[in-house]
């Protein structure tokens, strides 16, 4: 058979995995003979009548087929053919198509996790992660207490979203759907009234361990990350912000029916401040607010900004630790310092040079 393909010319041999088509030729009992033109003869049989029993169901003499190729050549001499494997070429295909122009698709939520929503699409499971949800659906959980967030996340069960396919896996036959890419008229309608720049008030409606949650108006709401919310270094939102209350912020991105809030942005630039009167090789005085396996993160006394000083510095993890104690103040030299980057290094003076108070 295959020199009848080679005989074909540019035609050639299908390869198997390809999608070919043709038409029926003749049913006889479990066989259904499909007439590929120069390519010869296709046969589609076996489990192909349980897998695409609905499919085969339809076909008489005559009808159009795209199945796609198992065997180029059988026993018998025929090209394996499989309408099942067809049907699911072309529904990877469409999910791709689907992905490429973010149409959005609406979805039943068959069950949550702590991660996020599992949802079908044509049959194939698919998952709605947490950092792809809207504002407006994402768990308001202070503390980011896993339970809670699963508790959240369980009342959307049963409900239909409207979600863009976001990454496509056929190998594993999986899918990732985002929340974010759907945009709705009065979304965009909304949107169309702010830009970057902007100055905005509006109510707390959410505090959570990267940032909050401003309703800027009735269907829009923004997001200050945690980076954005103040000049000096933030742990814990919470012990800046509440729910309920207002807050006015400056708008520093609108993408993809998001917009990021920065309420550092409305308050004085220590930073300008801060390399106006020193330089490298400077002293300064600073409180330790956070030790972890990187390094101390040091607020500078005087100015809301903070610096890195690098574990390296210290000679080990082991050493810093033992001579860094937390919202102690400590003398330390200015490595390098990048105002336009806001970036601080610094070195720890020891004892005797200094001093620690």
């Amino acid at each position: 058979m295959d020199a009848l393909f080679k005989s074909v010319g540019t035609l050639g041999a299908p390869k198997v995995g390809e999608l070919v088509s043709g038409k029926v030729l003749s049913r006889r009992g479990p066989y259904i003979y499909i007439d590929l033109g120069a390519c010869g003869t296709g046969v589609i049989y076996g489990r192909e009548f349980y897998n695409a029993r609905d499919i085969i169901k339809t076909l008489k003499t005559g009808s159009p087929v795209t199945a796609k190729v198992i065997e180029l050549e059988n026993e018998d001499g025929y090209t394996e053919l499989s309408l099942c494997e067809a049907g699911k070429d072309k529904m990877w295909q469409e999910a791709e198509d689907l992905m490429k122009s973010k149409t959005p698709v609406p979805l039943f939520v068959l069950s949550a996790n702590k991660g996020g929503l599992v949802m079908n699409w044509q049959g194939i499971s698919g998952f709605l992660p947490v950092s792809q949800l809207t504002a407006k659906h994402y768990p308001r959980v202070e503390g980011g207490d896993k339970g809670k967030i699963l508790s959240e996340l369980q009342k959307f069960v049963g409900e239909t979203l409207d979600v863009t396919i976001l990454d496509i896996d056929p190998k594993e036959s999986k899918l990732i759907f985002s929340e974010k890419n759907v945009e709705s008229d009065e979304l965009k309608e909304a949107l169309s009234k702010y830009q970057m720049g902007d100055v905005v008030e509006g109510e707390v409606t959410g505090v959570v361990d990267f940032g909050i949650f401003v309703k800027i108006e009735e269907g829009l709401e923004g997001l200050a990350h945690i980076s954005e919310l103040d000049w000096g270094l933030v742990e814990n939102p919470s012990d800046l912000f509440n729910v309920g209350e207002l807050v006015k912020a400056k708008i520093i991105n609108v993408e993809g029916g998001k917009v990021s809030l920065s309420v550092k942005a409305l308050k004085p630039d220590p930073w300008k401040d801060f390399a106006g009167k020193f330089k490298k090789g400077d002293i300064v005085k600073g409180r330790v607010r956070k030790i972890d396996r990187f390094g101390v993160f040091v607020e500078i006394e005087d100015f809301l900004l903070s610096g890195l000083a690098h574990v390296s510095e210290f000679g080990s993890e082991k050493e810093m630790r033992e001579h860094m104690e937390l919202d102690t103040v400590y003398h330390f030299q200015i490595l390098n310092l990048n105002s336009e980057e806001r970036k601080l290094s610094l070195s720890h003076v020891k004892e005797g040079d200094e001093g620690k108070e």
